[in-house]
């Protein structure tokens, strides 16, 4: 039995090697290519991507989202992936149309792939408050230099691990390979993954190790940077960048990563313009999901008109009082950290009766239930930003 439908007029879909075309609820890519049409399932494996919105590469299309690939004929992924097939269509021309026959469809089959490391329920693990330096500052890695802000960095680090009973390490971004933000979420919101979708794909990117502290490891956050023409460091940026996949759970699914974590911040430079270098990274890190000690942050600035930089270095050097100040302040984060664990949000929910709230600025985008037969934690076609959730958490606390 065959259920034939028409796509589209040949004239016209033969002028693309490769595009989608969506009729009702069916979504096909169409590739043209060597005289000849064929049709494979428009919805990727991967990720949901839209197939027919890539390129030919060869035989395959190449899915616009995160480059997996399909055969164009067989909807067989690329070698040592065939396991992992989209469903193909027959189809034929006739009168100057073409015509697919949705009963032909085969069966979509997903190679099984061992959950990145990172996917894993966010859970605190029982122990002492945990703390995480984040040092921003870029320099020559094979000729080091004393930089002001990495030594308040220090100075914090080593007062949390040697007298304030914690548990505290370093992450020197410097010192760490890993690629720029390649703006996914330009290409659509649901291409923006957690893990971040350059993690998933090169094991060799060492942002993951950020990753792993800020939202599974670290309670409290420590970031230092430089100020750089009036802002925080390139690699801060840089960082931040590739961290919008975790602020983009909170604005598709709702979903917040980072629960009971503290931030604080450590600013140094030799131009004047800390105000807005901490309002940039308080906000940032408000955002997705940070609390904050009072006084969040502590500065140095020699002001515009200093240029005698080796002066600046001289005064970071010998002036206690800046060295006890990034004490000071990361044992007020830890206290802060403290008081959010033992007295944790989800721990004032229990027994509420009231619906998921949406945080940081995107608070008012709506949220409605599911209706019958209807799949939640998904993006809503003509429902921008719409989160779709079970009907049940939105009545049960």
């Amino acid at each position: 039995m065959s259920n034939w439908l028409d796509v589209g007029a040949v004239d016209e879909l033969s002028q693309k090697p490769s595009q989608s075309i969506v009729i009702g609820r069916n979504r096909f890519a169409v590739s043209h290519f060597n005289g000849a049409f064929s049709v494979i399932s428009g919805v990727c494996n991967h990720a949901g991507g839209p197939l027919g919105d890539g390129r030919l590469d060869g035989d395959y299309v190449v899915c616009p989202w995160h480059n997996w690939k399909f055969h164009a004929r067989t909807g067989e992924g690329e070698p040592g992936f065939e396991e992992d097939c989209v469903p193909r269509y027959e189809s034929r021309v006739e009168n100057g149309r073409l015509l697919v026959d949705l009963d032909s469809a085969t069966k979509r089959s997903k190679k099984p792939h061992p959950p990145h490391p990172l996917s894993r329920p966010v859970v605190r693990e029982p122990g002492v408050v945990r703390v995480v330096g984040i040092s921003t500052t870029v320099m020559d890695r094979d000729n080091p230099r004393y930089s002001t802000s990495d030594a308040l960095l220090d100075s914090a680090i080593q007062h949390a691990r040697n007298d304030l009973g914690v548990e505290a390490k370093m992450i020197q971004l410097n010192a760490l390979k890993f690629r720029s933000c390649e703006g996914y979420y330009s290409k659509s919101a649901q291409a923006c993954t957690w893990p971040c979708s350059i993690t998933q794909m090169d094991p060799t990117d060492q942002l993951d190790q950020v990753y792993e502290a800020i939202v599974h490891w670290a309670d409290v956050i420590l970031v230092s940077t430089p100020i750089r023409w009036g802002a925080a460091s390139s690699l801060y940026f840089k960082m931040v960048e590739r961290m919008n996949c975790i602020q983009n759970q909170v604005t598709i699914r709702n979903r917040v990563l980072m629960k009971n974590k503290t931030a604080a911040f450590i600013i140094t430079g030799g131009q004047d313009n800390v105000q807005a270098v901490a309002g940039q990274m308080l906000g940032f890190f408000a955002e997705i999901g940070c609390t904050f000690p009072q006084f969040p942050y502590i500065a140095h600035s020699r002001g515009w008109s200093a240029e005698d930089m080796e002066r600046n270095v001289a005064y970071v050097m010998r002036s206690d009082d800046l060295h006890e100040a990034a004490r000071a302040l990361v044992a007020r984060a830890v206290d802060t950290a403290r008081f959010i664990i033992t007295h944790s949000e989800e721990e004032a929910m229990v027994g509420r009766r009231e619906p998921l709230v949406r945080a940081g600025r995107k608070a008012s985008m709506p949220i409605r239930a599911a209706a019958q037969d209807e799949k939640p934690n998904v993006y809503v076609e003509g429902e921008p930003m719409m989160e779709i959730r079970p009907k049940q958490e939105l009545t049960e606390g």
